[in-house]
């Protein structure tokens, strides 16, 4: 039987973890062989887990970074001890997702990739691979990574240096341990991000977009009111938001700015606040807590009337296809990849930041009403973007490595 072994920070949780799960279970049903080596936040899989280290190495790993900007080279130890895993299970495949998250040493990592005959497959979620030290540049508008990074603007935000800028020996370090394998495939998740690749210190390899699939048994429309008559939102035009962690660069700042402008028919909700951000939030906003629960995703999606994504940086968010797949349109930012997801049947896109076009396109989708785009954001899901075709995709991508 053939095996698979992914490895990515987290493990069915979020949205690479429920990336990863999804292919393990196509590559399962295929006949595969499926492990996933993780690092943090460890939930029910159909695969064979493999926790790379515990909480006190993330720490520390989490320290040395704070301290000398050294992410992803604490973890000695524990990416030792994972390395002799791997040969005892011999994969076919080794198919990364991120590797950054304080829990693997990328040096010991790719040396031996660079050392052992197996096709590694490498799906990049956003552009920490290719920076000395940021996930993502466009917020601040930094191009160093075309040609070397130094003096990074973004020393104190994730991973987050105190004092020390290392940017230009960490950028020289992946450079050299990045481009040391022959073997490697890499899977950019949108067109936005394959054509940044081309420009960058991994353009010699191989690339072939695959866009994040959606669970369509999961997300899908729904004519359960449940969710309004909780809150008693029945007779308002909800507008919804969601994110991982809210901060500026999601744009929960624009949320509160668009609270003062829209009147008493509209609500807006936010999903993945934290406790403390909830508590601060204009009463116009109701708050909710991260959850991991898909079908509390789902209900909120499709009760709402329209899906509003104000990030300002981003590769291919999977909450655009969620809201689309439960029947509700997008609104997004002209941000990274997130565009791609929709069309003019679907939804709107709008010039960062601009508040009075983000109202005037919340205006044009409460005119034409949620209905009027329902069914085409349901097919466009069903067309483009079911987890079968898309995830199918990587094992047929395999198959052909392995001949």
């Amino acid at each position: 039987m053939k095996k698979l072994l992914q490895i990515n920070s987290v493990v069915n949780s979020g949205s690479t973890g429920r990336i990863a799960e999804e292919i393990a279970h196509t590559a399962i049903a295929s006949g595969w062989e499926s492990y996933i080596a993780f690092g943090r936040n460890e939930r029910y899989s159909e695969s064979n887990l493999i926790r790379i280290g515990n909480d006190l190495g993330i720490k520390m790993h989490g320290l040395q970074t704070r301290l000398f900007d050294r992410h992803g080279l604490g973890s000695v130890k524990s990416t030792k001890l994972f390395i002799q895993q791997v040969d005892k299970i011999k994969p076919d495949i080794i198919h990364l997702h991120n590797i950054h998250g304080y829990y693997i040493n990328i040096e010991i990592l790719f040396n031996y990739l660079s050392k052992v005959d197996v096709p590694v497959v490498w799906t990049l979620h956003d552009c920490w691979s290719i920076t000395g030290h940021c996930t993502h540049f466009s917020y601040v508008g930094c191009e160093k990574w075309r040609t070397k990074c130094y003096s990074c603007p973004q020393k104190n935000e994730y991973p987050a240096s105190l004092f020390i800028d290392r940017s230009e020996k960490n950028y020289i370090l992946k450079n050299e341990l990045f481009n040391s394998l022959s073997n490697l495939t890499l899977v950019p998740v949108s067109q936005w991000l394959s054509d940044i690749l081309k420009d960058s210190f991994l353009q010699k390899y191989p690339s072939s977009v695959i866009n994040n699939g959606i669970n369509t048994s999961v997300f899908k429309p729904t004519g359960n009111n449940e969710f309004r008559e909780r809150y008693g939102l029945q007779n308002k035009f909800i507008l919804l938001g969601v994110a991982g962690i809210w901060s500026q660069r999601k744009g929960l700042e624009d949320f509160i700015e668009l609270s003062k402008t829209l009147g008493a028919d509209y609500q807006i909700i936010l999903v993945g606040l934290t406790r403390k951000q909830k508590d601060q939030l204009p009463v116009e906003i109701l708050g909710i807590e991260r959850t991991e629960s898909v079908e509390e995703l789902a209900e909120l999606y499709a009760s709402s009337d329209v899906y509003i994504n104000t990030t300002y940086e981003d590769t291919f968010p999977t909450t655009n296809l969620e809201s689309l797949a439960c029947g509700t349109p997008v609104i997004t930012y002209n941000t990274g990849g997130s565009p791609e997801s929709i069309d003019e049947s679907t939804g709107i896109v709008v010039e960062q930041g601009n508040i009075s076009k983000l109202v005037e396109a919340i205006r044009v989708i409460k005119d034409n009403g949620k209905q009027y785009y329902s069914d085409a954001c349901v097919n466009r899901v069903n067309r483009l973007y079911k987890k079968e075709d898309r995830y199918k995709e990587y094992i047929d991508l395999y198959e052909s490595l392995i001949k």
